[in-house]
């Protein structure tokens, strides 16, 4: 970042990527201008706040962010603990987003619109490496802002741009006029979405571990309430996958996880549909009619979309990226991540070289930098915002020295495909869903965003 020095480095999304990145930015003596689309910080974790991640506090909390926080005071939880999404914000990143260094810097409500460069489109090549960024934001009262920024670090998630329900990568016909029976990826069926499941027939599509989370906090609810009907749709002819290693899995709470689902299968609490790709929709009478492929259908009243997630590519498109033609991540990173090939714990480390694009002082990062892939880990997007801090400082060694050591166990490996899948998670010390507690019942386990060491969504845009 050689020009502009004296303009901010916007970082889109408040979760714990982008608060990482803006603490790592203070350390480099740079100034972030932290974009949040959300009413507070971390607001794409909120919506997964009842999960519990896979992996312990000591992999979900980013070094230079601990070092802000310790000068404060602050005490940091329990290593061995496993939190959920509700522990992240409450005793991590709602600290963390408090600190004056932060805050000054940090803007909710602030949805962006879109990316460019000042005064051109991305057709335009001269002087395109010397020209500031415009990031265009619009904000809950309506405003319509644009901020000139040195850089751009887009750590926005994914949180909010579910894969459909449809096979090839299609919505499934009728799929957005059944949108009032379709729930969020991972709903809170023992707490706050209680009411649209009590008594009531639900589906779960998806393979992935936020479709086994989902589906074992369903069989607590049916436990405590008569008539409440479990059903499992899956496009592959077998569960396995989901049901992993059991007491062989290196994360002791992913093991028992697919362990506790199986039973649910076997003793028919879980009424599980193979080969179930979803067709169409058609919603009447209060219920909605899924229609698979080979003309199987299922009535239920409520889908849940366990179906993991994609980027949203739509605000960078005045910017010149390389993405994988696959997996939509950056172009050197995508054959890394490929989940046919790859599981969380056997991505190698990479930094803001492997994030680069053609757009100079552009990065994407965290779990929207994973595109399509489910493996994301919270550790693997602290180490990349470490890294391109560095690069925009100008520390290009430290920037090239990436560092990370993940856990390659029987469960997280390819044999699993979306088995590293949420929120961030997401979503992800995130959870990764593609891409997200304990599996003691009945405290949810983190499914979707956190595997290996935490998966994770970050921020809310």
């Amino acid at each position: 970042m050689a020009v502009h020095n004296t303009l901010p480095v916007a970082v889109i999304g408040a979760g714990p990527i982008g608060l990482a990145a803006a603490a790592h930015l203070l350390e480099r003596g740079l100034e972030p201008l932290i974009l949040e689309a959300g009413t507070t910080p971390a607001a794409a974790v909120g919506q997964w706040r009842h999960i519990r991640l896979f992996s312990p506090w000591q992999f979900n909390t980013d070094a230079a962010a601990v070092r802000l926080l310790a000068a404060t005071g602050w005490e940091a939880p329990e290593p061995t603990e496993l939190p959920t999404g509700a522990d992240l914000i409450g005793q991590y990143l709602t600290p963390l987003a408090a600190l004056p260094a932060i805050s000054s810097c940090l803007h909710t409500g602030a949805r962006v619109v879109a990316v460019t460069r000042q005064g051109m489109d991305k057709t335009h090549s001269r002087n395109r490496d010397t020209t500031p960024f415009v990031v265009r934001v619009e904000h809950a009262d309506g405003e319509v802002r644009d901020y000139q920024a040195a850089a751009v670090i887009d750590a926005s998630g994914t949180w909010s741009t579910r894969n459909p329900l449809g096979t090839s990568g299609l919505p499934a016909v009728g799929e957005a006029a059944a949108a009032a029976h379709i729930s969020s990826p991972l709903p809170d069926v023992l707490n706050r979405d209680r009411e649209a499941f009590a008594g009531r027939t639900a589906v779960v599509v998806g393979a992935g571990h936020s479709a086994a989370n989902t589906l074992i906090n369903l069989s607590e609810l049916a436990s405590q309430v008569p008539g409440t009907k479990i059903m499992w749709a899956i496009r592959g002819a077998s569960a396995a996958k989901v049901y992993g290693g059991g007491d062989a899995d290196g994360l002791a709470a992913r093991g028992q996880l697919g362990s506790r689902l199986r039973a649910l299968v076997e003793d028919g609490t879980v009424e599980l549909h193979t080969g179930f790709g979803i067709a169409a929709l058609a919603s009447a009478d209060g219920a909605v009619t899924l229609s698979a492929a080979d003309g199987r259908t299922l009535e239920a009243d409520v889908v849940v979309p366990a179906t993991g997630f994609r980027p949203d590519l739509d605000i960078l498109r005045e910017l010149r990226l390389e993405l994988d033609p696959g997996v939509e991540a950056p172009r050197e990173l995508g054959p890394l991540i490929d989940p046919e090939f790859h599981s969380c714990g056997t991505v190698e480390p990479h930094g803001a070289k492997m994030l680069a694009h053609p757009e100079q002082d552009f990065y994407i990062v965290g779990m929207k930098s994973y595109g399509r892939a489910p493996t994301f880990l919270l550790a693997t997007g602290y180490e990349q915002v470490r890294s391109v801090a560095a690069a925009l400082a100008g520390d290009h060694e430290a920037a090239d020295t990436v560092q990370l050591e993940l856990p390659e166990t029987g469960v997280c490996s390819s044999d699993i495909g979306t088995s590293c899948d949420v929120p961030a998670a997401v979503p992800a010390g995130f959870v990764a869903e593609t891409s997200g507690g304990c599996c003691g019942a009945p405290e949810p386990v983190l499914v979707g965003f956190p595997t290996g060491l935490a998966h994770g969504r970050s921020g809310g845009n």
